[in-house]
């Protein structure tokens, strides 16, 4: 290393400690300067030829002339002003010794996560030096190198060193797709390319664990340079990038669209990427077994194979679809003549035969999307007593209605239309038809001459039922098509594929519910560009992610119908205006939850629907304690709202009821309940109730403790009191160290940490008394959530109780987050402890998402608060509000909510401490029920801010909501609704661990 030190300050002036870095032949080092300067220097293998480094060099100052913002290696002139030299090396040997810049980052390969934003920028950069390329030459671009995909041919050669039968065929079946496109490559232009765009030659900036987004920082090595088509460059990158990406076919479009962006292809290009991509991994695995054969005991030959091998022998894209996929992606034609289609079919907008037997210009549009309707009531589950009524709320004595195109919808809701194992998997949602409701037997009439394609009867459940796809031609000879579903399956049984169907004629009529796979009778009436790909399946219903294709191939087919566009596409609500209008009309400390918030529709039990029908596994929200949209709360407040609301100046038996079902779970002393509108109505209530009973006011509470957002709430809440701008701790409050046996004072290995913690207490209220303020009581959150899911050592309240009340105050538990069974074997937070409070506040969860809270107590403090001024809230109490939180308590009962809540949490805590033991992120395991948190360190046990910011965020991105909270806000929050199943509990853990794996060690 002493030798190229002195090289590199000799030649170049450049002092620095150098590192050596892997090379396959030759010699390449870092060199770090005392000033941050980075450079890595070359040393060739001995006969390297001067050719190979002269080629990327002349390439390098190209780019730089071309691209100057081009991220790749800055070439750096020697003192003589020459950029390569012949230099000898510790051995006397001579070497080709060169400079660059060091690029920042890391190789793409080891990059997490490789999302479509990064893979797109890929594409850019590639599309950019590529372009940059364009005017470049050199004699050596057209030698003869097994790497150059135009001379992949040689690999037929060879192929009897694949000895796997299957394998050989597959190979084979490569080199003949190859072999057969080939005239069509050559007849490409042909120009300077990268060639070896792998994802070890691209670096990348960010990502996980940091505070900005992934991106590309670096373009390397160009050893591999020559002369081809472009698209060669393009398939080569996009052969390496495929490997082991989940969702390869987004992925291969996002790189497309980025590289089409910075060097727009051509359509015909496009198709090629596909069969090109095939061939370099088909050359990759030959070569690489061949080298296996010569060096048999390298086992890292055989193992590099296994990703190509994975995705040759298990990617089951289909190649038409795939390039209709990546045509889209660009804004190119899906299919040959697609522009011409949809031309045609405008200009004889107006003159198409009714479909429907009458001119559909004034027939309503009825909506089923997810904003807009509630069918299924079960967005999981349709049954055929539903399917069969969709849609009866625009039923209006059999007139013709029409349901929209582009529509997201849940009444998609079968398990064939998830992408993936989980109810939040992504799913398909958007109709990519016209629906034409209208009774039984109603007849249809072909828009326009057609032929029969396929004619099937599809009588699976909630199918096509009758389905007929008639296939067109334009008078230019351009093909489409056109599908009608839900028919009645005599005409599949009168009409055979290659039968005319003449303009007008009624060819089909609506099968009824029995007959149609189960639906309301209607048409679903789609056009397609192409049948290419979908033959076996017909999709009549898009993933909203993907809808710049399938828009594309199957367009809006308005144009058949005499109809405008805008009369039949439904528009979803934008989330960026809602965003923007939020922006513009609310305060901006009303925070909103991940980098890229969700606009949620729709809920059912323990997941969430955004506009789309994206749906999302809610882990977070404790609000709806029994479940999203629960039928009986539903029930019971359309019951009372049909009746009457009013207030506690009024007798009803519903709040006798429910003051009965709140005091039956609690301990006998407690006799006394007021009904408020929230918890933080309960907690201000609570310390009033305090002062009247005491004569004082002083309050000791723990530290970074949240109680709600009135002033006097906020008084007691040092999470908020503390803050950057907030108001400061008063006068009469004292806080405490929260109980944290992970990160506190008092650590889990101490068995007399809970007095340890109690007797804190102890110079909270000598200083209060100090400031002349007697103890009027504690408060505290029963097991701390905002201040990071803390769960206090047993022992704890109980000692602190009994500090306070020597002092003369009240103990008052806040439940809100830890109440109604969330804790499995515990009702409330304090039974763990074994304490017995004075005063117990309930919140949010109590109503389900109704403005509820409820505080009990003793019969004695509540006679010390009636002192003769009426306490009174409107709606406090009111009859609607009494029925719907007795019968939350009853759905808890009746559902065996606190039984489901033990036993998921045990597999959740479960899960989670076999991630702690698996990741060094990973600090902290706690909880009980559904009440966990999982703390996020450094390396060096600090609070990991940034990583559990972009675990949350990834969390989203895979459709898990989860929340985080603690002084640093390190802790990931678990708390979702109670109605929470075993394969949700497996997602989490599944999902949790695919994000945590991203995060760098």
């Amino acid at each position: 290393m002493t030798h190229w030190t002195h090289v590199l300050q000799e030649h170049w002036g450049i002092t620095a400690d150098l590192t050596r870095l892997d090379g396959e032949y030759d010699l390449n080092f870092l060199a770090e300067g005392p000033e941050g300067a980075g450079y890595v220097l070359k040393a060739m293998r001995p006969g390297c030829e001067a050719w190979l480094v002269d080629l990327q060099i002349k390439a390098l100052d190209h780019i730089a002339v071309q691209e100057p913002g081009l991220p790749v290696p800055e070439v750096i002139a020697a003192r003589t002003g020459e950029k390569l030299l012949r230099l000898a090396d510790e051995n006397g040997a001579e070497r080709l010794v060169w400079l660059i810049a060091r690029l920042p980052g890391r190789c793409y390969a080891h990059a997490a996560p490789k999302t479509e934003a990064l893979i797109a920028e890929v594409g850019a950069v590639l599309g950019r030096s590529t372009r940059a390329l364009a005017g470049f030459d050199h004699p050596q671009l057209a030698r003869d190198f097994k790497w150059d995909l135009m001379r992949a041919e040689w690999i037929a050669a060879d192929l009897g060193c694949i000895t796997d039968p299957a394998r050989h065929a597959l190979l084979t079946g490569i080199c003949e797709a190859f072999q057969a496109l080939r005239p069509q490559l050559e007849a490409l232009p042909q120009q300077a390319i990268h060639n070896d765009a792998n994802d070890y030659n691209i670096l990348v900036t960010g990502g996980a664990g940091t505070r900005e987004g992934a991106r590309v920082s670096g373009l390397i090595d160009l050893g591999d340079m020559c002369r081809a088509p472009r698209i060669c460059d393009l398939a080569i990158a996009a052969a390496y990038l495929v490997l082991d990406h989940p969702k390869p076919e987004a992925a291969l479009a996002a790189l497309v669209a980025g590289y089409h962006a910075e060097y727009p292809l051509s359509a015909h290009e496009v198709d090629l990427l596909w069969p090109l991509l095939r061939m370099r991994l088909a050359v990759s695995v030959v070569n690489s077994t061949l080298m296996a054969a010569e060096n048999p005991d390298d086992p890292y030959v055989t193992i590099s194979q296994a990703p190509a091998w994975r995705f040759l022998e298990g990617c089951t894209l289909h190649g038409g679809l795939l390039n209709a996929r990546l045509r889209a992606a660009c804004d190119l034609p899906v299919v040959d003549g697609a522009e011409r289609v949809m031309a045609w079919l405008d200009s004889q907008r107006g003159h198409f035969a009714p479909l429907m037997g009458e001119d559909l210009s004034e027939a309503p549009m009825g909506s089923l999307s997810v904003e807009h309707s509630l069918w299924p009531q079960n967005p999981f589950d349709m049954p055929l007593a539903e399917a069969a009524r969709v849609g009866e709320e625009f039923e209006d004595e059999g007139r013709i209605w029409l349901g929209y195109y582009h529509e997201p919808r849940l009444i998609y809701a079968e398990p064939a239309f998830r992408k993936g194992p989980w109810k939040a998997s992504d799913r398909r949602t958007v109709h990519l038809a016209v629906d034409g409701f209208a009774p039984a037997g109603t007849a249809l009439h072909a828009p326009l001459d057609g032929e029969v394609w396929v004619a099937e009867d599809r009588n699976g459940h909630l199918d096509y039922g009758g389905v007929i796809i008639l296939r067109h031609r334009t008078p230019a000879g351009d093909p489409f098509y056109t599908l009608y579903g839900h028919l009645d399956p005599e005409a599949v049984q009168r009409l055979s594929p290659g039968d005319r169907v003449a303009r007008g004629q009624a060819f089909c009529r609506l099968g009824t519910a029995e007959q149609n796979g189960g639906w309301a009778p209607h048409v679903h009436f789609q056009l397609a560009l192409s049948t290419e790909g979908i033959e076996a399946d017909w999709p009549g219903v898009g993933d909203p992610d993907e809808m710049y294709f399938w828009r594309a191939l199957c367009p809006n087919p308005a144009a058949l119908l005499n109809l405008p566009d805008e009369k039949v596409r439904y528009q979803p609500t934008d989330k960026a205006e809602v965003l923007g209008k939020r922006r513009a009309h609310f305060g901006g400390n009303l925070s909103l939850t991940y980098s890229d918030p969700v606009m949620l529709v729709r809920g059912w039990k323990h997941h969430l629907f955004d506009e789309w029908g994206r749906p999302y596994l809610d882990a977070y929200n404790n609000v709806p304690h029994v479940g999203h949209a629960h039928p009986r709360i539903q029930a019971v407040a359309a019951d009372q709202l049909r009746r009457m609301n009013s207030n506690t100046r009024y007798l009803h038996p519903a709040q006798t009821a429910f003051a009965d079902k709140v005091l039956s779970k609690l301990p006998d002393h407690f006799e006394v309940c007021f009904f408020v509108n929230s918890g933080t109505e309960a907690n201000e209530l609570a310390l009033r109730l305090a002062r009247a009973h005491t004569g004082a006011k002083g309050m000791v509470t723990p530290d970074h403790g949240y109680h709600g957002n009135t002033t006097g709430a906020i008084d007691i809440s040092a999470y908020k009191f503390n803050k950057p701008g907030g108001v400061g701790k008063p006068d009469w409050v004292e806080l405490v160290e929260v109980a944290d046996d992970y990160r506190g004072s008092f650590r889990r290995d101490d068995p007399a940490r809970a007095q340890k913690f109690a007797d804190l207490v102890d110079p909270a209220i000598a200083a209060l008394q100090a400031r002349g303020h007697r103890v009027a009581g504690f408060i505290a959150e029963t097991f701390p959530s905002v201040g990071g899911q803390i769960i206090p050592p047993k022992g704890y309240l109980p000692a602190v109780y009994e500090k306070i009340r020597a002092a003369g105050g009240v103990c008052i538990a806040d439940e809100v987050q830890t109440g109604l069974g969330r804790l499995g074997d515990y009702y409330f937070g304090f039974e763990h402890q074994g304490a017995l409070p004075d005063i117990v506040v309930m919140g949010k969860p109590i109503g389900n998402g109704h403005p509820l809270g409820v505080l009990v107590t003793t019969k004695a403090i509540a006679e010390s608060f009636d002192n003769g001024i009426e306490f009174f809230s409107t709606f406090g109490g009111s009859t609607l509000s009494c029925r719907i939180g007795k019968e939350v308590l009853d759905i808890v009962d009746d559902e065996g909510l606190q039984a489901n809540a033990r036993d998921r949490g045990t597999e959740l805590i479960a899960g989670l401490r076999g991630l702690e033991a698996k990741y060094a992120c990973v600090g902290d395991v706690r909880g009980m029920g559904l009440f966990l948190g999982l703390e996020l360190i450094r390396a060096d046990g600090s609070e990991a801010t940034e990583i559990c910011s972009y675990v949350k965020n990834r969390m989203r991105d895979h459709r898990i909501l989860i929340g985080s909270e603690g002084p640093k806000d390190n802790i990931l929050k678990i708390r979702p609704p109670l109605t929470i199943e075993a394969e949700d509990v497996e997602m989490i853990v599944a999902v949790l661990d695919r994000v945590l794996a991203e995060v760098p060690v």
